[in-house]
């Protein structure tokens, strides 16, 4: 079997009535939507099954439901014979990939997430802020524009997605005045997206002192594979840097075209959308042609995969 990673999806990718089929037909789905209830006091179960999709959008229920969706589904993958030999996760993403390589378990996970979700909410209710995405423009461009923009306000690139698609973070001042540079230096387009708040940005401060506190009291076991950071584009199995990497991922940029090559160029000819949505497929896609993907949403995709 070729060499395999696991890639963990971010917000974005929600969708109502996703891990349904988890839950009814798996007993480690059933098992996992339970404790999952029980740590977020509320039934996230039902939220993620029946909606509404509104509520389901705001951050502090979208991050626990896609990490437990992808969660189920690693341990699923694994059951079946499918085992990685290294991971990455987009943003929230990294939690999941995190769990995946056993650095803490499912509910250990799932309460560092509550944390990080309800202070990254909150940071975005005090330090009030907004996202874009640029197409067209390359990475050093964009870091210039973010800086001849920072006259105007707070904004700096948050996630480097793929070669010619970038998001940008900040106040509202300095995204809209770095949005109007990006049209001028020739972006095909710089939209504005329907984020809650500036992520990946210096206004998430709150939510880093709040996620600190709990990460320091979480031990962290080396990982069974190694995982390929957000903030350093590096593969680790260090518990230390882990935890450093896990609270500065709140304020700075996802370096996600250097990861996907970081994981190619460590021999890896796959990798496996591990959750919902397909975005990842496509931004490595833009990435690197010659890397294989593929995704797992549903339990059929896993039984055709362990079947293929």
């Amino acid at each position: 079997m070729n060499k395999l990673a696991f890639i963990f999806p971010g917000q974005g990718s929600q969708q109502v009535g996703m891990g349904l089929d988890l839950f009814y037909d798996t007993q480690i789905g059933k098992m996992r939507f339970e404790e999952a209830d029980e740590i977020m006091e509320m039934t996230l179960s039902s939220l993620i099954f029946n909606g509404p999709e509104e509520k389901l959008k705001q951050t502090e229920y979208t991050q626990p439901a896609l990490y437990v969706v992808s969660v189920i589904l690693a341990e699923l993958l694994v059951e079946n014979d499918i085992s990685p030999s290294m991971a990455a996760g987009h943003s929230l993403g990294e939690y999941s990939a995190l769990a995946a390589a056993g650095c803490f378990s499912f509910a250990e996970g799932l309460r560092l997430v509550k944390v990080r979700s309800r202070g990254m909410k909150e940071a975005g209710i005090t330090q009030p802020g907004t996202m874009a995405a640029i197409i067209g423009l390359d990475e050093d461009t964009i870091k210039q524009i973010c800086q001849d923009a920072s006259s105007y306000g707070i904004v700096q690139p948050a996630n480097f997605n793929s070669h010619n698609q970038i998001v940008i973070s900040g106040d509202v001042n300095g995204v809209s005045q770095a949005m109007k540079l990006a049209k001028n230096a020739g972006a095909r387009k710089a939209i504005e997206l329907n984020v809650s708040g500036a992520f990946h940005s210096t206004l998430m401060e709150p939510a880093k002192e709040k996620l600190a506190g709990t990460l320091q009291l979480q031990t962290l076991n080396k990982p069974d594979f190694p995982v390929v950071m957000n903030v350093t584009a590096k593969p680790t199995e260090d518990p230390d840097e882990i935890r450093q990497n896990l609270l500065a991922q709140l304020d700075s940029p996802v370096l996600w075209t250097d990861t996907v090559e970081a994981i190619r160029d460590a021999g890896i000819s796959e990798m496996v959308e591990v959750g919902q949505g397909r975005t990842l497929q496509g931004l490595v896609k833009r990435i690197d042609k010659s890397i294989a993907t593929r995704g797992v949403s549903k339990i059929t995709d896993i039984k055709e995969y362990a079947h293929a």
